[in-house]
């Protein structure tokens, strides 16, 4: 989990070029959300405490000879706060959406959240960054459970999307 993109990936490829992009960072509490966030920020470790509204962030990354600033709005995901989650998505340029890999009694829950997200009409085109946090654990799902389980292959076509594991803590 660097500061650098050495290739874009392909789900990103109808975004247009630009110097500055919109990310909104969501997920169920506790998945890791602002522990990503200050990693790709700071690129080390920072303890955090859980997001009680929303934290904005920017970070400036190379891309190829160019550079990007990613405004990120990293936005609580207590289940009270969900309904706020359709105010950061609006008019965004992409989503990264958080799982915790070690919660099996909630993936459900997480598909759930995520389809709201990403069946809504003002989101329809926009790219979708699945992160699959904790991978580090032992007991954490593989990525091809986590894509069964929130049937991400479901998601259709109108919503490009990328699933990708990581752990914040660690920076891998």
């Amino acid at each position: 989990m660097g500061n650098g993109i050495s290739e874009q990936p392909n789900f990103l490829s109808n975004l247009p070029f630009c110097n500055s992009l919109h990310i909104a960072i969501l997920g169920l509490d506790f998945a890791g959300k602002t522990t990503v966030l200050y990693r790709l920020q700071f690129n080390e470790f920072v303890n955090t405490v859980p997001t009680k509204g929303f934290n904005a962030e920017k970070v400036k990354v190379s891309v190829g000879d160019s550079a990007v600033t990613f405004h990120f709005w990293d936005v609580g995901g207590q289940e009270k706060l969900r309904p706020l989650w359709k105010s950061y998505t609006r008019g965004t340029d992409g989503i990264v959406f958080v799982v915790d890999s070690l919660d099996t009694e909630r993936m459900e829950e997480a598909k759930t959240e995520l389809y709201k997200i990403t069946r809504s009409s003002e989101n329809q085109g926009v790219p979708v960054l699945i992160i699959a946090n904790k991978q580090d654990l032992r007991q954490a799902l593989s990525l091809s459970q986590i894509e069964t389980m929130l049937a991400l292959n479901e998601l259709g076509p109108s919503t490009p999307w990328h699933l990708q594991s990581t752990c914040a803590i660690i920076g891998e």
